[in-house]
Formats: C-alpha cells, structure tokens, sequence
C-alpha cells in the first residue's frame, strides 16, 4: 500500500503549507517554504535584519503572520463591515447620491484633560481621507466624517490607537460601562491612597512635631523608611495614570495637565527618597500622598458629574430599542431592530418601544411621546396615524406598517443633529482651548524659573516651592469651563423638547434682541381647516377641489395638507412649480392651473380679485388662496387655522426678557392684525414674500439687532438662514431636512422662552467659570512663586478650582423657570 505524502510545512511557524501556494525565503543560503505572506513577511524582516541565528537557537515554532497582526487590528476590522456600520455610520448630509462621505461618533477612551482631546482632533484632522474630526472634551466623544474611499473606519480606530488612546464606536450602553468601570479603578486607586496617606500623615504629624520640640535621629530615620514604604504603592498604582497620561504627552510631543503634575510628584518623591536614603534632608512624602488623593478625588468627583451630564445629552439615542417583533405571514419572530425594513409588519405590545417609524394598520392605543417631543400627555393612534420609532406604547397592541427604519427614522434624524452640536466647537470653546493649549508649557517653563532662582535664594526651599508652582496652575478648570456648561444646557433642553443643533446656537440666543416670528404653523397651529370653497365663475366647486388637490399632493405646506384632507384624489398633475411663499403652477389633464396668494395669481394672469370681494373674504382673519387658469379666475379658497394655546404666553415673556417679538406673514393685512392682537405682537407686516421677509431681518441686522427667526422650517428657509439664530418648529418628516440652529420638537412655545432663559444663564455661567479659572490662577502662581503655599496645598487648590467650574455648571440642569433669569 502506497503510504501518504508527507506535507511540507513551513520553515517558519510550522504549519503545513497548502497546495498551490509557492512562498519561500532564503534562510541560511537556502530556499525555505512559508505557508503565507504574513510568515514570509516577518521571516524577510527577521533575515534583512541579521537575525538569522533565531531560527539556529529557537526552541519550538514561531507564531505565525497571522498571530502578530495586533488583537485590536482584527477586531477593528469588524467595524468595515456594512452591515454593522448600518447601527452608527452614516451618509454625510449634503453629498450627491452615491458619494462615499461617511460620518460617526466614537467612544475614546484614556481621555484626562483638554489636551488629549486636542491631540486626538489634530492627529485626526492629519489623517488623509479624515475630511473633519471634532472631539468633545467633556463627552469624551469625537465625530469623525471621512472619505471612504482613502481611508477606512478600521485605519481611524488604529491611528487613534497609534498614539495611546482607544476608540469604539459610540453606543451609549458601553459608555456607560466605560464610565462605571473609571469610576470603579479610581474608586481603587484613591482608596488606596487615602489609606495608606493617612498613615503617613500620621508620621508626618511626629516629624512635624520633632522639629519644633526634637526627636531623635533613629526615630526620625525609622519613620522616613516607613513613610517611604506606605508611599511606594500610592506612586506606582494610585498615581499610575498621571505618569501613563504624562508618558503619552510627552511622546506626542504636546504636553497635557499631566506633564506638570507627574513632574510635580516625580520631583518630591525623588528628592524625598534622596533624603531618607542619605539620612539628611527634608522628605515630602505627606505632600506627595495628599497631591495624588486629592487629584484623584477631583476626577472621581468629575466622572460623576460628566455622566450625568451625559446622561442627559443621550436621552434620544437611548430611546431606540434593541429588538423587535416582525410578523411574517403572520408568524412572530425577534429581530434586531436595525434589521427592520420598509414595507415590513411588525408588532407593538403595550408597554414596548416602537422600534421604527410606521403606519398604524390594525389597534387602537395611546403612545407617549414626551421623552421626543416634551409632550406631557400620551396621543392616541388608530389605523392610518404615523407613529414614530422611540416613543412608548401604553395601552394596546399595535401592527404597524415600517415607514422608514435605523439611519432614516426621525430618532435617528434628532441624533444627527444633536450630534452636529456637540460636536461643533463654540468660539467661546476655542478661545479657551487655545489658551489651554500653552499654558502647561507656560507653567512648566515659570516653574523651571522660579526653580533656578529659590536654588540661588535659598537651597533648602527650591524643592517644596517649585512642586507647588507645578502643581497649583492647572489648565484643567480654564478647558472644563465652557464645554461642561454647554453639555448641561444642551440637555436640559432637550429634555424640554427644544433641540440645539448649532454650536454657537446657545451664545447668540442669549443676546437676542428681536424675535421674528412665522405665523401659519408657528404662531398658530399649522393645521389648517377648510372652511369653504367660494366659486369665482360658472364651474363645479368639487371639480376645482379636485385640480387643487392634484396640484397641492406633493406639498408638505399646511394649506396643501388641508385641501387635500376629506378628499379622495383622482387627478393627477404634471410640471408642478412652487414659488415659496406665494403659489405654485402646474398641469392637471393638460391645462396649466395657478393657485395661491390674490398678489401670485395676479402677477399670472394679470387678472385680480376685485378689492372688495378679497376683503369680505379676508375680513374674517381666514387665510385666502384662489384657483386660476389663463384668463379667468376659478375658485377661492377659505381656510381656518388655530392659534396655539401658549402663543400670548410667549411672547409676554419675550417683553419681559427685554425682547421685541415682530410677525412677518405672506397671510393678508386681516389675518395677520388678527394674530397680532390676540397674541400682543406690536409690530406687524403682511403680504411678505420670502424676499421681503429677508429685507425685513436683513434692515434689524444692520441696524445693530440681534434677531432670532421662529418658522416653519420649510418656506422660511432663507430667513432663517440669514437670522443670527434660528429656531424651526419641527415635526414628522420635516425633520431630517432641517437645517437650523435651534429645533422646537413640542407644541409648547413656552419652551422657547425655557430656551431664551437658559441660554442667558448658560452664558452666565461660562463667564463666571472662565473667570474663576483666569483669577485663580494668577492670585495662586504669585503666591506659590513666593513660598507661600505648601505642595499638599496646592493639591487642594487645584482640584478645588476644577470642581468648583463642573459643580457651577451643573446648576444649569437644575434650572426650571423660564423667566427667573437673575439667580
């Protein structure tokens, strides 16, 4: 019998090499087999390197290629997968169809202080592909848009591994694990350094205490070695992260807080071992436990209020639920909620989260929309009613019809945005960081100085004076300031329903002057009501409701919702027009037809509605919009519209913050003064088109006002974009095509003025935390320069000074009256 072929394996790890693969090295002046590229790789390395001798002396086979590659690598490589990028990564807005601009939040972890934020943004910034990198201090989040085609998320997560830190995508679950498993190694590292640093205080108290009523030499020494003993541990654990933060600084050539603070211990548990050793001297030992406990305390006390800053920042994306229950031929199955599709018929029960945007097709319930939009009590949803994926279903089943599912839903939408927010670095941000940025090596180099010259002045000082001048400046409070306060604002406001999807959105709406409002849908309720069809020459009134509803279906504005409701369509029109603000054109079985504003249909057929007709119709504060063809004049029609309950409350506390509210409407002259009173707006125009409400802000603007602008979102767009701020009222679909500062997600206008408040106090805030940074620390370096500052008080200084910047912050989640302004 014919015996087997024995395999060749590879000279390398020892593998048999597979058939059809021809890899070899020359090793030893002979040619070996290698089963892969990865072994041929690190064999050449091994050979070109003059290493050759391993393979005489190793003991047993090498790792493979494929061993070497780095864990994270291959773990990394996961997230290239489509698929998984389905849950985080998404389509970059305003790129053409098929574009590979991609973007997504991370999770970093190893961040301590703005410096480490400012190094991962600026090696992202440098990566080829990277189009934009922002990371957000006091999330410790970045957002990253890139080009897929030069750069894959993979490469990110390495490069950001490359320079010491880690990255994953952002999911707020494992953030939360990521904090608490924080919280839990510097629980453990301070208490380890609270014990064993009251035992050397202790010590301390008896050398302090030998030095004024003696001690002798042998007592001394013992308690010098003792000292040294218990403060060993609390060097090389508790301090541990200041040293791996410093080492990482240093190696990336950009010096964070925690240069200065490890130099600080470094030098005076050196200096303190030096003098235990020789038996001379002065030990600092005590100073050296207290700095790192107190530091430690600090940033304990921070993860805390960092994560319930957070915490309130997440609310949305904690609202998408995991699972869901998909009916197929009308048998259940659990499936992920990012796997739903549209078209798909899933089942709600009562008590679950609706896991996407859908239809209603069978059930009768309520859902609770308040954590999305502020909305106290639950709406009920019957067949045919829209129901948005987040929101919680209370009292019934539900089948539900997908709509739109994962990146697409209007969840999803609201995260974007928010994410854009936070993301985005206010001017106050950058100016901060700025001045961060050199003043570690401002300190580092004055304490270099002060160093050089208490040597000279009085050797026996320069140590402990030196220690405390690295030790008490810290950049830390200076770069908490304005991003901890803007993560409070931001979400308290959402909470309240009012999203903040611009950086500079909170700064400019706290010095509002004038607020120009929309009013259909803004000021009133946008559900418009058909209250009559006038016929305006021999024609069927059903006929001309007809060609309206065909040229209005594919308008999202309230008055083509409100033609189109009650009606079953059965035109169709063709080369529709729409002049924003004033009517549209379009073709319903071959004939062109015109409808909107008295002004639009003028200026088409060149044919008006007697001035007196116009004004028994508008007479009523109704809205009018007319039906027309070439020549003649068809139908006018007639719609209601509620003002919204709040409206006047509004703007009574808009005079009460000192802000001039105008209404700017393309409604006519009776509408708009109609509004106008009953809500308590002074100053008023109508008939405005889109273009005249620009000159309007545009005129304010100039004039020196800082003008805000409430609309729609839809035909206000040019108007809002030229406002100083703008604030869209948000709803449905609208939503991911929003681009304004500030989006309303609730009905209550209230919440604009809960806005207004807070962006005063948030402004506040940062002023008085950017202050409180600045005068500490030019009252703490004079005083520490000149001897006057122990080191273990200056510990107690600098972590005193970044708490008191978090703590002040945080009162802005605490806020709750819209108008006390003055607290």
């Amino acid at each position: 019998m014919r015996e087997p072929a024995t395999p060749t394996l590879c000279f390398h790890c020892g593998l048999p090499v597979a058939k059809g693969i021809d890899l070899k090295v020359e090793i030893d002046s002979q040619p070996r087999p290698m089963c892969c590229h990865g072994c041929e790789a690190v064999a050449k390395a091994i050979v070109q390197g003059g290493l050759e001798d391993f393979y005489r002396y190793r003991t047993g086979p090498s790792p493979t290629g494929r061993d070497l590659v780095p864990e994270f690598l291959k773990r990394s490589k996961i997230y290239d997968n489509p698929e998984i990028q389905k849950t985080f990564v998404t389509t970059a807005p305003g790129t053409r169809p098929g574009a590979t601009l991609q973007e997504a939040s991370l999770i970093l972890e190893g961040i301590v202080c703005a410096a480490c934020a400012w190094l991962n943004e600026r090696h992202l910034n440098q990566l080829p592909g990277v189009i934009e990198a922002n990371v957000n201090y006091a999330t410790h989040r970045a957002h990253i848009k890139w080009d897929n085609r030069l750069i894959k998320l993979s490469d990110i997560l390495v490069a950001i591994s490359h320079i010491g830190y880690l990255a994953h995508p952002y999911d707020p679950n494992r953030q939360q694990q990521i904090l608490a498993k924080e919280r839990r190694e510097h629980l453990k590292r301070l208490g380890l350094a609270g014990v064993l640093g009251m035992q050397v205080m202790v010590l301390a108290v008896a050398l302090y205490s030998g030095d004024w009523f003696g001690i002798e030499a042998e007592f001394r020494q013992f308690f010098y070695w003792v000292s040294l003993a218990l403060t060993t541990p609390v060097i090389f654990y508790s301090a541990q992260p200041f040293f791996t933060g410093a080492w990482r600084d240093i190696k990336n050539r950009r010096p964070g807080m925690d240069v200065p603070v490890t130099l600080g211990i470094t030098l005076a548990f050196l200096a303190s071992v030096n003098s235990t050793i020789h038996g001379s001297g002065h030990v600092y030992f005590d100073s050296v436990v207290m700095f790192v406990f107190f530091l430690l305390g600090a940033r304990y006390l921070e993860l805390g209020a960092r994560k319930q800053s957070g915490d309130a920042c997440d609310t949305l994306i904690k609202l998408q639920p995991t699972m869901a229950t998909r009916l197929t031929n009308h048998l259940e199955e659990t499936v992920p909620a990012v796997a739903l599709q549209p078209g798909e018929i899933i089942l709600i029960r009562p008590g679950e989260i609706i896991p996407a945007d859908g239809c209603v097709l069978q059930g009768l319930s309520s859902v609770d929309e308040s954590l999305l939009t502020g909305e106290s009590l639950p709406l009920q949803k019957k067949p045919g009613d829209m129901v948005i994926g987040g929101t919680l279903n209370y009292e019934s089943a539900l089948t539900v019809r997908v709509e739109h599912s994962g990146a697409n839903t209007v969840l999803a939408g609201l995260q974007q945005l928010v994410d854009r927010a936070q993301s985005e670095k206010p001017r106050l941000a950058q100016l901060a960081n700025h001045v961060a940025g050199w003043f570690v090596f401002t300190v580092i180099v004055t304490a270099t100085i002060v160093g050089l010259y208490w040597w000279q002045a009085d050797p026996e000082r320069w140590l402990p004076i030196t220690v405390a001048v690295l030790v008490i400046t810290c950049p830390c409070a200076l770069s908490l300031a304005t991003p901890t306060a803007l993560t409070a604002a931001t979400g308290k406001l959402t909470q309240a329903g009012l999203l903040v999807s611009s950086s500079n959105a909170l700064e400019t709406l706290s010095r509002v002057t004038h607020m120009v409002f929309d009013k259909t849908g803004t000021l009133t309720e946008g559900k418009l009501q058909l209250v009559k069809i006038h016929p305006l020459a021999d024609v069927d009134v059903n006929s001309c409701h007809q060609i309206a509803a065909a040229l209005e279906a594919r308008s999202e504005h309230p008055i083509a919702r409100a033609i189109n409701s009650n009606i079953d369509p059965i035109l169709n029109s063709s080369h529709v027009h729409n002049t924003p603000g004033a009517g549209l054109l379009g073709e319903v079985n071959g004939c062109r037809y015109f409808i909107g504003t008295s002004q639009y249909i003028e200026s088409k057929i060149q044919i008006a509605l007697p001035e007196s007709q116009l004004a028994d119709l508008e007479q009523s504060g109704h809205t009018v919009v007319i039906l027309a063809q070439a020549g003649r004049l068809l139908a006018a029609f007639e719609l209601g519209d509620t003002l919204r309950a709040d409206s006047k409350n509004l703007i009574d506390a808009l005079y009460t913050l000192g802000i001039e509210p105008l209404l700017l409407t393309g409604d006519s002259e009776f509408a708009a003064k109609s509004v106008a009173e009953r809500c308590g707006i002074s100053h008023y125009r109508s008939r405005l088109s889109p273009q005249e409400k620009l000159y309007h802000v545009k005129n304010l603007q100039a004039q020196g006002k800082i003008v805000a602008m409430v609309g729609d979102g839809i035909n206000d767009v040019p108007v809002l974009a030229s406002s100083h701020v703008s604030i869209a009222m948000g709803s449905g679909a609208q939503l991911a095509a929003i681009h304004a500062d500030m989006v309303l997600l609730s009905t209550h206008l209230s919440h604009i003025a809960t806005g207004i408040t807070l962006a005063k106090k948030t402004l506040m805030i940062i002023k008085q935390n950017t202050t409180w940074a600045l005068l500490y620390n030019l009252c703490a370096l004079p005083l520490a320069a000149a001897g006057w500052v122990a080191p273990w008080m200056a510990a107690v200084g600098m972590s005193a000074s970044s708490l008191v910047v978090v703590a002040n912050a945080m009162r802005l989640l605490k806020t709750a009256n819209p108008i006390d302004i003055d607290k």
